[in-house]
């Protein structure tokens, strides 16, 4: 039977369609993979925005209800906003605006040069991001070294968080006990250590899909190591002023993070008796993003308890 000619052309504009797909995935994983994370967010209701702070333009998402309390929440090194992509509903259900912005160096917001990428100046944006959206006080989130950056935050302006919430969170004087150049990893075998220590049993990489992110290492060192050079000097470390902090404290912790490991929680909830350390039993570093399922429910409960005090 011969197909109809419509037929055939639709069959053949399909047939393109996957060959060019195929070829652009081949060759530009990365940027593919971050445009499906993109279209993720403005699915889930996520408005991409920018701002310029000190002349910084920093981009960030806002969702949920504007007039409702808003949450800020701070991704880790190496991160972006989207990170928070399975977490954010949990907050929105708690009632809350979320505002998920991009640090500088990382993400869709500017690289300046002459910029120290330090905890400090990290923090001191993003006063300066909650200043330009008039966020007068904010349920303040972090993930890793965002979480030292939201701790930074909450030591010097503790009257503009209403709590904090920190997730597998850097910020204690303590070393890793794993080689640090692997943030920066410049061979497979790096690259499959990262991964190996960022969660539990993970998944085979392609290779094509290796190159790129070694690529994408490559372009991005100079930042990683400019904050990695700063966390590492051991200033900003927060031991002596958590015990300062009176606000409502969420820990949220992978029982299984190498990365910064249970026991760094476990000290913080020592520091500060008021906080709540909840652990996710099976999870790595990356709980906030591959177990939310479970750790979402925890951070709603937090944030409604937080509402009706």
């Amino acid at each position: 039977m011969k197909l109809p000619r419509k037929v055939l052309w639709l069959a053949g504009v399909v047939f393109a369609f996957i060959a060019v797909f195929g070829i652009v995935l081949y060759e530009r994983p990365i940027s593919v993979f971050n445009h499906i994370l993109y279209w993720q967010m403005s699915m889930s209701g996520a408005h991409s925005r920018w701002v310029t702070i000190n002349g910084i333009r920093v981009h960030y998402y806002m969702q949920g209800p504007e007039d409702a309390p808003p949450v800020l929440l701070i991704h880790g090194l190496g991160g972006h906003a989207e990170d928070w992509r399975n977490l954010t509903r949990w907050a929105i259900m708690a009632h809350r605006s979320v505002y998920v912005p991009d640090l500088p160096g990382y993400g869709r917001s500017d690289w300046p040069k002459n910029f120290s990428y330090s905890i400090p100046d990290e923090a001191a944006v993003m006063v300066g991001f909650m200043d330009a959206l008039g966020l007068k006080r904010v349920d303040l989130g972090g993930w890793s070294m965002g979480g030292w950056v939201a701790q930074q935050i909450a030591i010097d302006h503790p009257d503009r968080v209403a709590s904090l919430m920190l997730f597998d969170s850097a910020g204690l004087h303590e070393q890793p006990a794993w080689d640090v150049a692997l943030f920066t990893p410049t061979t497979s075998a790096q690259l499959d250590q990262l991964d190996a220590l960022l969660m539990p049993h993970p998944p085979v990489v392609p290779g094509f899909i290796a190159r790129a992110m070694l690529r994408q290492s490559r372009e991005h060192a100079w930042v990683m190591h400019r904050a990695m050079d700063a966390m590492m000097t051991g200033k900003s470390t927060t031991d002596e002023d958590l015990p300062k902090l009176k606000m409502p404290v969420l820990l949220a912790w992978g029982s299984e993070d190498q990365i910064i490991p249970l026991a760094e929680g476990e000290k913080m909830h020592k520091l500060m008796p008021q906080s709540k350390l909840d652990v996710v039993k099976g999870c790595g570093h990356l709980a906030p993003v591959q177990c939310a399922d479970r750790m979402g429910p925890v951070v709603e409960q937090f944030l409604k308890a937080g509402t009706r005090q």
